[in-house]
């Protein structure tokens, strides 16, 4: 059955509805490889893993070798089977070797590297009788979630930007990759103003956890609230303006200067200030910039006037 899940601060809610589960269509990648050449043994460690990219050893899988290899300095990293290709990118290692169903799987990371972008998951097995398989499980163009390993299934769970719905996946060597359920961003229920603390705030989006912040800003922002959300994704910690609110700038992930956003909170007023830019032109701004006030626009000004 396929679950509803909502995501909050602090928790991760399951809750089951009558609807029937069905298996993901796009975002994935099925790569199935010739039959490779058999090898001896099998393997023996649930855990096996490589160390740092300097000289990543073959790791013994499924009566074969897993190898990652890379022809040139700069150049793609490629995964392979007993000599067979079965990914490559330039960020390419291993996870870990676990059993889910009681089938020997391999995880690997794969991905393009580069700022605020994680790679993507690569499950390799290899079926009783059958050649070895691998799937790419691919949920956006920044990589995936990181794999949860259960007993019998692996669980992909995304991390929501506030506004954002997203499916879950979970995957088994039997049913495949199928949806486990719709995941909900939430803030933390019951939260108000006064319980806002940018002192432990990673980065400015880390105030939609409050109930009261997340309340504004959708009445503010409505169905652009994920896409504001973004342009903060890289950027650091807060800054004070002289009335005492806070703020910091951002930008999108491989899109710094050409996709920017600005943030302010003012928790004494209950106030909310959003802008965000793209390539040219001024920045769209929530409120309208004529309510702003003028300490917060400076900073929204200086913020706006180099790339993050």
């Amino acid at each position: 059955m396929t679950r509803s899940l909502i995501i909050g601060a602090c928790a991760l809610i399951w809750a089951l509805t009558p609807a029937a589960t069905s298996h993901a269509q796009s975002d994935l990648v099925l790569v199935p490889a010739d039959d490779p050449a058999p090898g001896q043994g099998a393997s023996g460690t649930a855990n096996a893993t490589l160390a740092d990219d300097e000289g990543q050893k073959p790791v013994p899988f499924a009566g074969g070798q897993l190898t990652i290899t890379q022809q040139e300095e700069y150049g793609e990293k490629v995964l392979a089977y007993d000599g067979k290709q079965l990914a490559s990118n330039y960020d390419v290692s291993f996870d870990k070797i676990v059993k889910v169903g009681g089938v020997d799987v391999a995880l690997v990371d794969v991905g393009d590297g580069g700022n605020q972008c994680g790679p993507a998951t690569l499950i390799v097995w290899k079926p009783e009788g059958g050649a070895i398989q691998s799937l790419k499980v691919e949920q956006d163009e920044c990589g995936a979630p990181p794999a949860a390993v259960a007993d019998n299934a692996i669980y992909f769970v995304p991390y929501l930007l506030p506004g954002a719905s997203q499916q879950a996946l979970q995957w088994s060597p039997t049913e495949g990759l199928t949806i486990a359920g719709d995941l909900h961003y939430a803030p933390q229920p019951g939260t108000d103003w006064k319980d806002i603390d940018p002192s432990k705030y990673d980065n400015i989006i880390d105030a939609f956890h409050n109930e009261a912040v997340y309340k504004l800003a959708d009445t503010l922002l409505g169905k652009d609230m994920p896409d504001m959300a973004t342009s903060l994704l890289v950027g650091g910690g807060t800054e004070k303006t002289a009335s005492g609110a806070f703020y910091a700038s951002g930008c999108v992930p491989h899109d710094c200067g050409g996709n920017d956003g600005f943030m302010a909170v003012d928790a004494a007023k209950q106030q909310l200030y959003f802008a965000r830019r793209g390539d040219n032109g001024e920045p769209t701004t929530w409120p309208a910039v004529s309510a702003w006030p003028a300490d917060i626009k400076d900073a929204m000004d200086k913020a706006m006037g180099s790339a993050n």
